[in-house]
């Protein structure tokens, strides 16, 4: 079957799965297969379910066993040489037969190693100001995620902002061969999955993978004019077409945070304007301004733009403040490296409050940069005042085994506990409760430490 035989399917369906425990009916399933699963030997029960046709490897045991079927079902499996390619391929065609006003239809195309969810959510907010906009849905932006994010654009979208994650070299190559993106932007870079990308500068080249699509098609990337790091990835492809932004390159500042102003404010002194956040920590003022940026370039003042990023309020344990009983609760624990943990406890340091406390937990993939990179931050967090410090893991133990440190209390102030998993600090804290304190809870999304708040 060609591609565009199965793209009228497609159309036919209306939607794609790949869970046979979530069909409504009509759907078009696809089988994939991974290391602990193989979604073929479903693809009968997601046709008997309701699902329109099913996608299946040619190879698969579902595929020999296909003549043993009714011709109802049989004739709805689709047989393929790789599902998962096929969702791509299929993506792809769909992304480029969508069109706006006879042109097709514009992609934006995100990666970085910090912030990219924070910033899609931002630029989605400012943009649907003037646009239809889709938009990865969560963090679904890995190999099967990004095809899945494409294939949600429908007739009445007009602009799409696609979330591209990496964590091995060319991943993004592939990411964007499947979504075509006409701008990019690259929100940062920095030590995160170092076990897949070997060092700093493997992860520089692998996210350079997005600018390298983009010089090559002579389309634009949005670029924070502020990072020494990304302003020497684009000066090492100088036909890059650039669309800068930042806070020192605009003359921004950063507004002080107090009880009556906790979020992250910003003061664009050109506009005389202050764009009011619902974000904790200075370090998402990046963020801030690159959807202030792609809104300037689609046409979207900074009045209009402010206006709809006071409007948002993250969710999912990212850059999110709530209180609970008598604490103020920072949480940023959806994911965790190093860059963005030295970020999370910088901020917090700033921060103003008589009695403060950090639960963090491993910062996972980090390979042979695991040992230093947990005792930096042990050594950071010693160096800041504060009441209580509490690590959860594997990697912040051995840390502690290497800087000498145990459960105790430091100077007569700090106490210092270390904790196996999230479950243990949690019950500590059932009976050691912490009152009156503003507490920072970061970890990487394996150590789940949003148990903590209990």
């Amino acid at each position: 079957m060609t591609i565009q035989e199965l793209y009228k399917i497609f159309l036919a369906c209306g939607e794609v799965t790949t869970d046979s425990r979530k069909i409504r009916g009509g759907e078009l399933f696809f089988a994939l297969k991974g290391e602990n699963f193989d979604g073929n030997a479903y693809a009968v029960k997601a046709l008997e379910a309701g699902a329109g046709y099913a996608v299946i490897n040619r190879d698969s045991e579902t595929a020999a066993n296909a003549g043993a079927l009714d011709t109802g079902l049989s004739s709805r499996l689709i047989p393929v040489q790789d599902t998962l390619r096929t969702l791509q391929e299929l993506a792809r065609w769909h992304r480029s037969m969508t069109f706006v006003d006879g042109k097709p239809i514009t992609v934006i195309g995100l990666t970085g190693t910090n912030g990219k969810t924070t910033t899609k959510e931002l630029m989605k907010a400012v943009l649907s100001v003037r646009y239809r906009v889709t938009a990865t849905e969560g963090n679904l932006n890995n190999s099967i995620g990004v095809p899945l994010s494409l294939l949600k654009i429908d007739k009445d979208s007009e602009i799409a902002i696609i979330e591209m994650g990496a964590s091995h070299p060319g991943d993004i190559k592939e990411l964007v061969s499947v979504c075509l993106p006409n701008f990019g932007l690259i929100t940062n870079v920095g030590k995160a999955h170092l076990l897949g990308f070997g060092s700093f500068e493997g992860v520089k080249k692998a996210k350079g993978e997005l600018y390298d699509y983009l010089q090559r098609t002579a389309d634009k990337a949005f670029i924070n004019a502020d990072s020494k790091d990304l302003c020497r990835m684009a000066e090492e492809r100088p036909d890059l077409q650039l669309i800068p932004y930042g806070l020192q390159y605009q003359g921004a500042q950063i507004l002080p945070a107090d009880k009556e102003h906790p979020y992250l404010r910003i003061a664009l002194k050109e506009e005389g304007l202050t764009v009011e956040t619902h974000l904790a920590g200075s370090y998402n003022a990046d963020n801030v301004m690159a959807a202030l940026a792609v809104g300037r370039y689609f046409g979207i003042s900074h009045e209009e733009a402010a206006a709809a990023i006071s409007g948002y309020v993250p969710v999912n344990s990212r850059s999110q403040m709530m209180q609970k009983d008598s604490n103020t609760l920072i949480i940023d624990a959806y994911n965790a490296n190093p860059s963005s943990m030295e970020a999370a406890l910088e901020n917090f340091r700033t921060t103003e409050a008589p009695h403060k406390t950090v639960m963090l937990g491993d910062m996972l993939e980090l390979g042979d940069d695991s040992l230093p990179e947990h005792c930096k931050v042990l050594k950071k967090v010693m160096d800041m005042k504060i009441d209580r410090a509490y690590f959860v893991g594997e990697e912040f133990g051995k840390a502690a085994e290497e800087c000498g440190l145990a459960d105790r209390d430091l100077d007569g102030n700090t106490e210092i506990r270390f904790f196996r998993t999230s479950g243990d600090l949690a019950a500590y804290l059932s009976t050691h409760p912490v009152k009156e304190n503003a507490i920072l809870i970061k970890g990487s999304r394996g150590t789940r430490m949003e148990m903590a708040i209990i």
